[in-house]
């Protein structure tokens, strides 16, 4: 079990600014940047400000700010007094806004001024202090009391720092995606976040710095902030991922890894045009998912070595592959401390090669989530038989290679067969006109359900649904080649380029909706005859 000393914020930070406290800790987009003893003073006198309002060790602090100084203060400071940081995603608005605020059970809420009026008309059933930072701060309803940002400018003097902060102690209160429905917070122990730093981005050292692009109010944005703590390097912190500021930030802060590249941004950064000093630059190593030839190219062409895994904001990465390993599209293997099984509905362990749910456990506690905040009967689904259920759907090759097949709930059932929509979305990327693709499925006419693909085009491209459903039929099972196409303008995606399908199948066959059975294209299975 590693010390409070090895894991916990307070701990970490206490001994990097007296060990080497003129070493740069954080850059910000603003050019302005702390060294270690800079930023302890900072924290100490923002949790004095936090203290004197009311917060105490144990109690949740909402933090609804973007990518910044702020955040970062508010999240260190929290933690210094023994707090739970709460990270708002910045889109939240009306029921779901309402929904994470009060089944937190804050009190207190430091806000971004221009995101305050979408508190108007809420019922709040605990949060009754707002601290207000930046500009356009908007009259309200809600009966709460209002505090400019210079009430968390302390004095770091008169600060109780007293607070004994254990390694299982809850750090942070993260919300899932949301991606399948409504948001959960997962309780993340010190322990959680420790792990997932140290094993996502273990190769850091001292005088390293990663270049933080995702949102700090998922893991993503979180874990590799946390990793230059522990390993007493530094951070470069922007507010979002960005295709052509992307090689200017590297290199300004001569970053040798990145928070990650997922989703779209490796195809990003790849259609640029290449260049003869394309491996030029700073970056030594990078997490990438999915892997495949692109990204495999990508890693040679900019001259960096690259990992990838399986991880959520309920675990530790309990997958992870060898550097610059060539299995394409695998996740890797269980990393040692972590027990890892494909099961069925029942909970029982399927054959090899079959599709199963990733279920999940770790010899040391305290290393993956301890529950949803005030979800009793979701945490206990969650962790039935003693096992963490993922709601992900992988393989395993005869290797041991892990293979992401779908989410739980994205699974689409059409006339008796199980079909993935990764799978689908795979086969529709490989056509020539394709950017990006989306499969879900849709209600059938008959029973279960339709497979229809949302398709966004490449630039000065147009896409034929007919000729592309055509050239489909050559690439996938007849049972697997979707009935409708639509094609739209962008993928609608979370903070962390994650697609949202669950807003594609509410809107499901909208009026431009192209069938192909409509058109007279109908797809049977082959009959062979036997001998």
């Amino acid at each position: 079990m590693p010390t409070a000393d090895a894991c916990v914020l307070k701990n970490l930070l206490d001994q990097h600014a007296g060990a080497f406290p003129d070493r740069r800790m954080a850059l910000f987009e603003d050019g302005s940047q702390w060294s270690y003893a800079q930023c302890r003073e900072q924290i100490r006198a923002t949790a004095a400000g936090l203290q004197a309002l009311g917060v105490a060790p144990g109690d949740r602090v909402l933090a609804w700010l973007p990518n910044g100084r702020d955040i970062v203060r508010v999240w260190f400071a929290a933690n210094y007094l023994g707090a739970v940081y709460v990270p708002l995603n910045t889109a939240y608005r009306g029921a779901i806004l309402e929904h994470a605020i009060n089944i937190t059970d804050a009190r207190l809420m430091v806000a971004h001024g221009e995101l305050t009026g979408r508190l108007r008309d809420l019922k709040l059933d605990t949060l009754c202090q707002v601290v207000v930072t930046g500009p356009g701060r908007e009259p309200t309803g809600a009966d709460l009391q209002w505090h400019d940002s210079e009430v968390l400018e302390g004095a770091g003097l008169t600060l109780d720092d007293s607070a004994c902060i254990r390694p299982w102690d809850i750090q942070s209160v993260i919300y899932t995606s949301g991606t399948t429905g409504l948001s959960k917070g997962v309780l993340s122990p010190y322990l959680q976040l420790y792990t997932t730093a140290v094993v996502s981005y273990g190769r850091i050292q001292a005088d390293d710095c990663l270049l933080v692009n995702l949102p700090m109010f998922h893991v993503g944005g979180t874990s590799p902030i946390y990793a230059a703590l522990v390993r007493g390097g530094s951070f470069y912190l922007v507010d979002g991922f960005s295709t052509t500021e992307f090689w200017p930030q590297v290199r300004r802060a001569n970053c040798v890894s990145t928070a990650g590249l997922i989703g779209a941004m490796a195809p990003f950064i790849a259609s640029a045009a290449p260049a003869p000093d394309d491996a030029d630059n700073p970056l030594k190593y990078m997490t990438m998912f999915p892997i495949n030839e692109a990204t495999i190219s990508l890693g040679q062409r900019f001259g960096f070595d690259y990992i990838t895994g399986f991880n959520m904001t309920e675990v530790s990465t309990p997958l992870i592959s060898d550097v610059n390993s060539p299995v394409q599209y695998s996740c890797g293997k269980p990393r040692t401390g972590v027990s890892c099984r494909l099961v069925d509905e029942h909970d029982i362990e399927v054959a090899p090669g079959e599709h199963g749910e990733l279920i999940v456990r770790s010899d040391l506690p305290w290393t993956m989530n301890a529950g949803y905040i005030n979800m009793p009967e979701a945490t206990a689904e969650a962790w039935r038989n003693g096992w963490f259920h993922t709601g992900d759907v992988f393989r395993q090759d005869e290797d041991g290679n892990y293979f992401f097949v779908d989410r739980r709930k994205d699974i689409i059932r059409r006339r008796g067969e199980n079909i993935s929509s990764v799978e689908v979305e795979a086969a529709v990327l490989r056509h020539p006109d394709v950017a990006e693709a989306v499969a879900v499925g849709v209600p059938s006419e008959f029973t279960e359900e339709e497979i229809l693909i949302a398709v966004v085009a490449n630039p000065d491209t147009r896409i034929d649904p007919r000729q592309l459903i055509l050239w489909l039929t050559e690439q996938l099972a007849y049972f697997m080649v979707p009935r409708y196409v639509r094609l739209i303008d962008a993928i609608p995606k979370t903070e962390t380029n994650k697609p949202r399908k669950v807003l594609l199948r509410q809107e499901g066959v909208t009026a431009d909706t192209w069938d192909r059975e409509a058109a007279g294209i109908h797809l049977k299975r082959e009959r062979l005859r036997a001998r």
